[in-house]
């Protein structure tokens, strides 16, 4: 986990009793995460103890903040399982703490699972396919700060630290996808705010009559305006390959794709590129996890994610190179 600034229990107590949340019985860093400073609090309000993250962000400015943090509270309005932000009594909901900008929202019940299985795919799909209708008529826009133009501008900074076969690899793919955003068919693909970075960790399950389901997702400081069939992308990146080895797994593809589908059908245009997006994907999460890896920022505890893990994935969407039926075909 990451703490690049640390926030003393006076400091967080202070924010806490101005959002009218209660006092302040608990502080600690939060596990997971490289880009922010998040702390788990718990406070007591009216005899009930309430939980809650405060999030102290290290690179995002307030005006950007003001986009995920809509967000959020706009897809918690119409019944997603979204942490909701916590405003002030002048509606605001980005604060000053130690000169970051900071937030404070809620915490959901239940735990990420690591392991997941095709049951899990298929809730994590419907989710994804009812974020994108909830996010439709969401007024604010901002493009996906991660997207095609930031790999164009970070590939070149962490080309020097790679090997002749990485080289090839990403200077390869990077062309590839310039090539993909040119052509009129990616353009016309459906667009809107999109997670982007809807991983495992990002997901949380609670238990019911001892079956899992979908309790919450959150982390949204990554999101953007893009196309859906990305943000699909991203999650069969994750949710529905190998981990050990970057390998497709169709079974757990397929259970997502079709509760997906079953919620908001997919466009034939978006079943044809969803192969080039797949490669895409990997592609953004090399890059991100090599320019965290080799430029690390200091943190009091930091641990980088591994960038072969993604370089894996790439290699295996590009080998392999399938279409659409394939992707969700079962041996």
């Amino acid at each position: 986990m990451a703490v690049y600034t640390e926030v003393s229990g006076q400091e967080a107590r202070t924010l806490l009793r101005a959002l009218d949340l209660g006092e302040l019985t608990s502080l600690q860093p939060c596990p997971g995460g490289i880009e922010n400073t998040n702390y788990f609090a718990t406070t007591e309000f009216e005899g009930r103890t309430h939980d809650y993250v405060l999030t102290l962000f290290e690179r995002l400015t307030t005006e950007q903040l003001s986009f995920y943090l809509r967000l959020m509270k706009h897809l918690a309005q119409r019944g997603l399982p979204v942490p909701e932000p916590h405003a002030n009594a002048r509606g605001d909901l980005v604060f000053d703490v130690k000169a970051k900008p900071a937030a404070v929202v809620d915490r959901l019940r239940g735990k990420s699972e690591l392991s997941p299985t095709e049951a899990h795919c298929a809730q994590v799909g419907a989710a994804l396919a009812r974020l994108h209708l909830a996010g439709r008529d969401f007024e604010l826009t901002q493009p996906n700060l991660r997207g095609l133009s930031w790999w164009n501008e970070i590939v070149p900074v962490v080309l020097p630290y790679l090997n002749d076969n990485q080289k090839a690899l990403i200077q390869s793919e990077l062309t590839y996808q310039n090539n993909v955003a040119a052509n009129s068919s990616y353009v016309a693909l459906p667009r809107g705010p999109i997670h982007a970075d809807l991983f495992r960790d990002n997901v949380i399950f609670d238990n019911a009559h001892g079956q899992p389901v979908l309790s919450g997702f959150f982390d949204f400081y990554f999101a953007g305006v893009d196309t859906f069939a990305f943000d699909l992308a991203v999650c069969l990146n994750d949710w529905c390959i190998d981990q050990k080895t970057g390998a497709h797994h169709a079974q757990r593809a397929q259970s997502f794709i079709a509760s997906y589908n079953a919620v908001r059908p997919l466009q034939a245009a978006e079943c044809e590129l969803l192969p080039a997006m797949l490669r895409g994907a990997a592609l953004r999460f090399w890059i991100s996890r090599l320019w965290d890896f080799y430029l690390p920022r200091t943190a009091s505890l930091l641990q980088a994610h591994d960038p072969a893990h993604f370089e894996r994935v790439l290699q295996a969407r590009v080998s392999h190179g399938m279409h659409f039926d394939q992707l969700v075909a079962t041996p």
